[in-house]
């Protein structure tokens, strides 16, 4: 970072209610939407440590109401686990660090919109799953998530991007970016142009069962990677979810799918090498195991036979945003390299085959489950 940089983010954490004084500050993490830093003070002889970010307007297009949400959800989740007798609260949940008005936010002069929590200390995070115990853990994170937020109290959560699970506006998405085609990169795409086209009728089921009211509707994550879950560092043990921009009302199938995508196999996201990418069913039974131990009790019959389905509904989903967006010309999700996009679309299609293929045994694994609650713990 140049040093305006730096003055011009020391002026932003000025804005928050941070003890200490600013030692240093650097980007951190590796997403696609915000700009994410970390920030080290110095308050009393100890270093504290916070994360300022400054939120993406061109995804997230209303941020005060998308900062009311994660209020909201954070103060109910610190509010559960204290009942619950957690005593380590700021490692379970996340903290929101308030502006010095009050405020869950800090608007610049310049129109940006800027947030800060509290650094989780002593956590690991990870792109992909090393073993059934990681899985294990971080789909019990998102378990617990779903079932402290089941009495969240009305208004309902703002939809803080309208239809970001609508597969069918995706598909529709998918093929407006295809009629355009704005930067003539079709040609080099078409093998996943047919794949996209063939599997059209994924879209029609969801919406089938919503309609026959089989699919309730819940305060979902709906962006449960295994990345947005923090681990304690010491133990492997789950600590809580973050990245909270799109918790809102959605469907306990899209949450159980988005980890299904990104924790039943060890590949990267945007790997090339396809022999490599594809579901590991050990570590499926263990992201079943986990999440079904702690929202077993509450989900309906349907929601929980369609979860095996549910993985191949969001690699699916997925892949036709990172062609849409390859399409797009790399509009919305951050690239690193050329034709990144590209390949995190195939590497997203590649993996609905593998769960195609797996599906009939998956089904049987959560029956098996289903069926012996207490084989839904791993041994340590």
């Amino acid at each position: 970072m140049t040093r305006q940089q730096q003055d011009d983010l020391a002026a932003v954490s000025s804005r928050f209610a941070v003890h200490g004084d600013l030692e240093e500050i650097r980007p951190y993490g590796n997403g696609h939407i915000h700009d994410t830093y970390l920030a080290s003070y110095r308050h009393r002889g100890h270093r504290k440590r916070y994360v300022h970010q400054r939120i993406n307007q061109r995804v997230f297009r209303n941020p005060p109401a998308l900062m009311g949400n994660i209020q909201r959800v954070t103060r109910h989740l610190r509010q559960k686990l204290q009942q619950a007798g957690v005593e380590d609260l700021r490692r379970c949940s996340l903290t929101l660090v308030p502006a010095c008005d009050g405020s869950s936010f800090y608007h610049d002069p310049a129109g940006n919109y800027w947030r800060t929590y509290d650094f989780v200390e002593g956590a690991s995070i990870y792109d992909t799953v090393a073993s059934p115990r990681m899985a294990y853990e971080a789909a019990r994170a998102f378990g617990r998530f779903q079932k402290l937020l089941l009495d969240l109290p009305p208004p309902r959560l703002d939809e803080t991007i309208p239809g970001f699970h609508d597969t069918e506006l995706r598909f529709g998405q998918f093929l407006s970016a295809l009629e355009r085609d704005p930067r003539n990169r079709a040609q080099d795409a078409w093998e996943q142009i047919r794949f996209a086209r063939s599997c059209e009728s994924l879209i029609r089921v969801l919406p089938r069962l919503r309609k026959q009211g089989r699919l309730p509707e819940r305060v979902t994550h709906n962006d449960t990677k295994i990345n947005n879950v923090l681990l304690d560092a010491a133990t492997g043990k789950m600590l809580c979810v973050i990245d909270l921009d799109t918790v809102m009302p959605g469907l306990s199938i899209h949450d159980f799918g988005d980890l299904m995508r990104t924790g039943s196999g060890t590949h990267q996201e945007d790997e090339r090498d396809l022999s490599k990418v594809g579901v590991e069913l050990p570590l499926f039974e263990a992201l079943a195991r986990g999440y079904l131990a702690e929202t077993a009790h509450f989900l309906t019959p349907t929601e929980r036979q369609y979860l095996p389905f549910s993985g191949q509904l969001i690699a699916y989903e997925l892949g036709l945003r990172f062609l849409t967006d390859h399409l797009e010309g790399d509009v919305y999700f951050k690239i690193r390299r050329e034709d990144q996009n590209l390949d995190r679309c195939r590497a997203q299609f590649k993996l609905v085959e593998s769960i195609r293929r797996h599906e009939e045994r998956m089904v049987q694994m959560v029956e098996e489950i289903l069926c012996r609650p207490e084989s839904r713990h791993l041994d340590a």
